[in-house]
């Protein structure tokens, strides 16, 4: 099963995104966005919410309880 951050990573990847406009949405810097995709730093619950509309997937996608976007 993976983790919250490679699920994220993959989304961003899926999407030819760069961590620095993903990081603009969030309202952080691209080095705590960073931290994130490492699995260095815990996702603030605020910033799943912002992640799921973005991406338009489920919370339960996100957190790798469901392989249903």
């Amino acid at each position: 099963m993976k983790e919250i951050h490679e699920i994220i990573r993959d989304l961003r990847e899926d999407r030819d995104k760069k961590q620095v406009e993903i990081a603009m949405y969030l309202g952080i810097t691209t080095q705590q966005y960073s931290l994130y995709e490492t699995g260095k730093r815990e996702f603030k619950l605020k910033h799943i919410k912002q992640l799921c509309k973005f991406y338009n997937v489920s919370a339960d996608y996100i957190l790798g309880l469901s392989n249903n976007l």
